[in-house]
């Protein structure tokens, strides 16, 4: 497997040198800076190459051309915006960049409720918490219908933490969800969420993923004429938030999405993370049954608690088994002469990076310590393969 590591630009703290000393030959990135729905630029692609090739590395994949919501939606300036995504992609591959992941997630992109919860080892993770997304949902956002969508024993449990709160806390929970995530095309405050959420109000699942299907049978033709892998992203959370639809959670969501467009530049991006932190996915059998499909990994693990929340584990701990994620994908590589770019996502913050500025999620040495122990399970796996070990 091609050992990659996200990098968001020349902004981001963590630098290309440092991602050379932590092993990754390989990087992930986008033109943030141009993710509103433009067409992506020959000259801003190759400017972005430049930088990565001058520190000795390859860009592998881009993550993410933005799909903006018109597109979900399929209302106002669409049209426009998919033609403007099938530019980008002609200009991703004429930089010589050969696999596109992105996501259909409807608003969010990826959601967490907590973005430095406390280790019993002194760092912190990413976690998702069901009862305090429930007090922002129901009781601060005032979502229409959101009673709905909870049930009343969490409600009220919402109830008695949403009184005990500063309100610090609950501006910066305000803030996780709805007014931070790197590189999400917008940034919204309460209101401006609110009035989005209603551009979805008729919107139901099955509209939501033939929306999907009609976007991705367009840009295949496009990816296929390039020669670039698309690699769909699962949503993250990977079951329903603030009432949205879903259309990519579960095996069964994406294996849809794969029958519905056969084209071979259609495929996954296997993140164990978004997809582990639903109990009803098991990722050694989704990493069997998609294949050849798989363009691209996020590896990485959560735990899951019996309320539905969960935080972000250990790279080899959590309710994943990453051992036998990797040693399919290393025999899928093997029966099929390629190598798959992965690359150690959401990693925990530790030791000095503790106090840095940081991209919640992407601090160096939480992703180093994850890409070693991959690197690891990696060679152990090639070992036993290859008939080293016994």
């Amino acid at each position: 497997m091609r050992q990659t590591w996200r990098w968001f630009g020349p902004d981001d703290p963590v630098t290309l040198a440092h991602v050379k000393q932590a092993g990754a030959v390989g990087i992930v990135s986008a033109l943030h800076h141009m993710n509103r729905g433009q067409a992506w630029t020959d000259d801003e692609m190759q400017k972005r190459k430049r930088l990565i090739e001058d520190a000795g590395l390859t860009w592998d994949v881009v993550e993410s051309i933005a799909v903006p919501e018109a597109i979900k939606t399929r209302t106002g300036d669409f049209r426009a915006k998919i033609d403007n995504h099938k530019q980008s992609l002609r200009a991703v591959a004429r930089a010589g960049v050969k696999v596109c992941c992105y996501n259909f997630m409807a608003i969010t992109d990826w959601t967490r409720t907590d973005l430095d919860w406390p280790l019993a080892n002194g760092g912190t993770a990413l976690r998702f918490d069901t009862v305090d997304f429930c007090a922002y949902d129901v009781l601060v956002l005032k979502r229409r219908s959101a009673e709905a969508d909870h049930p009343p024993e969490r409600i009220a449990e919402a109830t008695k933490r949403l009184a005990s709160w500063p309100e610090s806390k609950l501006a910066q929970l305000e803030r996780n969800l709805i007014d931070w995530v790197p590189a999400r095309e917008t940034v919204y405050d309460r209101a401006s969420f609110l009035r989005q959420l209603d551009e979805y109000r008729d919107i139901t699942v099955e509209g939501l993923r033939q929306h999907l299907f009609q976007f991705v049978r367009e840009i295949a033709e496009v990816a296929e004429e390039t020669q670039i892998k698309l690699a769909i992203h699962p949503d993250d959370p990977p079951f329903p938030l603030f009432g949205l639809p879903r259309v990519n959670s579960t095996q069964s969501d994406t294996q849809k999405l794969l029958d519905a467009v056969p084209s071979p530049a259609n495929g996954v991006t296997l993140c164990t993370g978004s997809y582990g932190a639903n109990p009803s996915n098991d990722l050694v059998k989704m990493a069997k049954a998609f294949g050849p499909r798989i363009h691209f990994a996020h590896l990485r693990n959560t735990t899951r608690e019996a309320d539905g929340s969960f935080f972000e584990a250990e790279h080899l701990d959590g309710d994943t088994d990453m051992i036998g994620v990797v040693a399919v994908l290393r025999d899928l590589e093997s029966r099929e002469n390629r190598e798959i770019p992965m690359r150690p996502d959401h990693g925990h913050l530790i030791v000095d990076d503790i106090g840095k500025k940081v991209n919640p999620g992407y601090s160096c040495i939480g992703r180093l310590k994850g890409l070693a122990e991959l690197r690891g399970v990696m060679c152990t796996v090639d070992a036993f393969r290859t008939g080293k070990v016994h």
